[in-house]
């Protein structure tokens, strides 16, 4: 069938369906096969609508037959028709479909889940800006060569099995998302065999996947690549950041989504996506931007931030200019609002975060081998070469420094054998390591950590029943593991209760309500001798110690009034830590006093007068010592005391370049790990504050940005999370190389979260919980269970097995 017939045949269909021939279809040139003349046909969505859908829908059926080459189908404006009827013509041209433009598309949230779950035929699939949250991808593109996803600003991860259906997917672009995650990004790009093209920036004279001719010539002018990397992206961190981690009285949307500033290519009609709390984990309703809310000091950061960007190096990099950009000087005036119509400027490189993380470009050339572009700048043998020994040096691969992967039924068998299986040398060589008791329990950890980037993360239920109320909601702010029950972890409330619940299956244990006296627990500590006791200290200063064994009856309501012991009050409390033979605890707060309490007598023996210049956050004993304790305080000094020698002079101190956060002692008491606000975390020597390892992780350049670092489990590994973050970071507290990074998802759009506090399960490797806080204030906090030898269990949306189809009982 020519090209004429089926103009023709189209012109027929809408004469019996009695409506307008639909005037977007060109019919491009002619191209000469060997008998016959083929032509392309472009077919544009604007201004389309239902009725134009049976027509369209005859002709794009005959389309397979005829001698029309190929199929170009994009949009330049809205389209209203219903998005079923739009994925029916989609798939009706079959193989003859080639490129399919839905950028800045308007349509229903089932219209992208059902076009990600059945698949197309296209070679190229543009869905930029499509309001996509996750990439869940099932159905089958095995034709797929090129795939856009810029401007996606709420896409912040890529799923496990999310690429494996784009066998030969070769450019790939995702600028201007919330990708930040080096470990589940390299996972999942890893399943692309024939990627050659990856931007997650833009160069900023290349609209397009491939190399710039101005990079490459830059490029064969400088071989100083990797340092000038280096210093540009830990700049250019600080300043970046600076933007996404502002508190978020202002438009979270504004702040966190960095492509709505201005373009002026966009029509008065565009369409935005606006962030709303749905309970949607793929697709975010589109919806239009309002009038937005601006302080004008974060108008003049954003355009001088415009313009380092303008300056930067060909690649899109930012300027590594050292001007003053502080926290402060952007909420420092009134807000005003903004023309949004005015506004509309995309930024220039569009970056999606992962671009500043540390040694992003590194990791990703490791991860992908056959790549031979990224970031329009090419990719040769000596940037993977640079690569590998950088990854080598930052990054750990394996836990325990392992440099292969091994399988557990491997690690079982050496188990059983005793490696008699080796050679006489290895086999002196493993039977030395066979005599360390931990030796297979790591090596089974290591392979389990290293089988899969995405962990197990799983919200522990904070409400259950309890006396007056069958499903009580709390809202945490504190938690301990027991020390010596591994299913039992306490938390304190922000409105003064104390909870203590079995985290294995999530049923309440003890609850101790608030006794009028209690407002936020801040300070929670177990006894050791006394397993079933834990101390509790609220910020108006209560302290009191409870029996939870006594309380375990408040749940059904028997013994209900059993009061607590009392303690004197410590004004403005933050922190209260036990010793370790359980006969005295120490408390600390907004003071620059510390106080020594009697836990027998209930008595405040002593309170050490300005041991700091400022106020003291976190004070703990050690963990082996009865006498020695350690202070961190925001005057940027960490402190060891020793109460044989009395408060007048301490042990040593070691000063921190920002305010210490925190302090903790490793559980064999030989080193510090002290956190520093904006993520400066070192390890010192417990004996004399010798700093023995800078873990060097990247600031943000806020000066709100408290951290706080514990060990993970034992002294093998640390982890560390901040407020102003949503990710946790796993190094080696050796080594201080970085294991994993695990990134916080709320759940819903515009459900950001950042890390209030942490803890390692003090019983099983590799196991953790955090405590996130949703960024908008009507969220409660959530704790984290986390698994790092499990894989996540991708849950399905309860709609996927719904398929979405159209209803063709609508008349034309």
């Amino acid at each position: 069938m020519d090209c004429k017939t089926l103009q023709q045949r189209y012109i027929d269909a809408c004469k019996r369906h009695g409506i307008l021939p639909y005037k977007s279809i060109i019919f491009m040139g002619s191209m000469k096969s060997s008998q016959n003349e083929t032509c392309i046909l472009e077919f544009s969505l604007d201004h389309l609508k239902d009725c134009d859908f049976l027509p369209l829908y005859e002709l794009f059926m005959d389309i397979d037959d005829s001698l029309i080459y190929e199929v170009d189908i994009y949009n330049k404006t809205l389209c209203s028709m219903n998005g079923g009827y739009l994925l029916s013509l989609l798939r009706a041209l079959n193989k003859k479909l080639r490129a399919v433009h839905l950028n800045d598309l308007s349509l229903e949230r089932g219209f992208l889940r059902d076009l990600l779950k059945r698949g197309l035929t296209c070679k190229e699939l543009n869905l930029r800006s499509s309001y996509l949250r996750q990439l869940n991808v099932t159905g089958s593109y095995l034709q797929l060569q090129t795939l856009n996803l810029d401007f996606n600003t709420s896409l912040t991860s890529f799923q496990e099995s999310c690429f494996s259906c784009m066998p030969i997917l070769k450019h790939l672009s995702v600028c201007a998302t919330r990708v930040s995650n080096l470990w589940t990004t390299g996972a999942a790009l890893s399943k692309l065999p024939s990627l050659t093209e990856l931007r997650f920036q833009n160069c900023l004279c290349c609209n397009n996947t491939g190399p710039c001719p101005k990079s490459s010539a830059q490029r064969t002018q400088d071989n100083n690549w990797n340092g000038y990397y280096d210093d540009l992206y830990t700049r250019a961190s600080s300043r970046h950041n600076l933007l996404l981690n502002q508190p978020h009285s202002y438009s979270e949307e504004m702040l966190q989504d960095t492509s709505v500033i201005e373009d002026p290519s966009f029509s008065e009609n565009s369409h935005w996506p606006r962030e709303h709390f749905l309970e949607d984990y793929e697709v975010d309703a589109p919806n239009y931007y309002e009038a937005l809310s601006f302080p004008d000091s974060l108008s003049n950061a954003l355009h001088n931030f415009d313009l380092l960007i303008n300056n930067a190096f060909p690649l899109g990099m930012l300027s590594t200019d050292d001007g003053d950009f502080s926290a402060s000087s952007i909420y420092s005036s009134q807000a005003q609002s903004l023309d949004v119509s005015e506004k509309r400027k995309y930024l220039t490189h569009h970056p999606s975060p992962i671009c500043f993380e540390k040694h992003y470009r590194d990791y990703i050339i490791a991860s992908l081998p056959q790549l031979q572009v990224l970031d329009n700048l090419p990719v040769n043998d000596t940037d993977k070469e640079s690569a590998k020994f950088r990854i080598l040096k930052c990054f750990e691969y394996l836990p325990y420094r392992r440099k292969k992967k091994e399988s557990v039924v491997s690690i079982l068998k050496y188990r059983e054998t005793n490696g008699s299986q080796t050679s006489s040398r290895k086999q002196k060589t493993s039977c030395l390591h066979v005599r360390s008791p931990q030796y297979h329990c790591r090596s089974l950890g290591a392979a389990r950590v290293g089988a899969s980037a995405w962990p197990s993360l799983h919200p522990l239920s904070t409400s259950g029943c309890v006396f007056g109320d069958e499903n009580k909601s709390f809202r945490p702010r504190q938690f301990e593991y027991h020390p010596s029950d591994a299913g039992l972890m306490a938390f304190g409330t922000l409105d003064g209760e104390v909870v203590v619940v079995n985290h294995e299956n999530a049923k309440i244990f003890s609850y101790i309500p608030s006794l009028g006296a209690m407002n936020s627990v801040l300070g929670l500590c177990w006894l050791k001798k006394y397993p079933s006791k834990l101390i509790a200290g609220s910020d108006n200063g209560s302290l009191r110690l409870y029996d939870v064994q006594h309380w375990q009856a408040a749940v059904t309501g028997r013994n209900f009034n059993a009061n607590g012991f009392a303690f004197d009050d410590f004004d403005q409390l933050t922190s209260v830590h036990v010793n370790a033979t359980d006969d005295l605890f120490i408390a600390s707060g907004y003071s620059k006093n510390v106080a020594l309490y009697d836990i027998n007598t209930g008595k405040c023996l002593n309170m050490f007068s300005d041991m700091h210049q400022q106020h003291i956050n976190v004070v703990k004993f050690s963990n082996h010592s009865p006498s020695v304790f350690a202070t961190s305080s925001f005057d940027r000094d960490v402190k060891m005391w020793d109460l044989r020698q009395g408060p007048s002079q301490p042990c040593f101190k070691a000063t921190s370049g920002h305010g210490n956060v925190m302090v903790c002692f490793s559980p064999d008491d030989l080193y510090l790990l002290v956190s520093a606000v904006d993520n400066e975390v070192k390890q010192l020597s417990a004996i004399d504050g010798r700093l023995l390892l800078d873990f060097d992780i990247a600031s943000t350049g806020s000066s709100q940005n408290y951290t706080r670092s514990y060990y993970l489990n034992g002294r093998d590994y640390i982890i560390s999370g901040s407020c102003d973050e949503n990710v946790v970071r796993i190094c080696c507290a050796q080594t201080g190389r970085r294991l994993r990074d695990i990134s916080l998802e709320g759940r819903g759009s515009g459900a950001s979260m950042f890390v209030q506090s942490l803890r390692g399960d003090p019983f099983r490797d590799f196991n953790m919980s955090i405590l996130a806080a949703y960024m908008r204030p009507s969220s409660n906090s959530e704790i984290i269970k986390v698994n790092l030898l499990a894989s996540s269990d991708s849950s399905s949306d309860p709609s996927d097995d719904e398929t979405y189809l159209p209803s063709f009982g609508m008349g034309g």
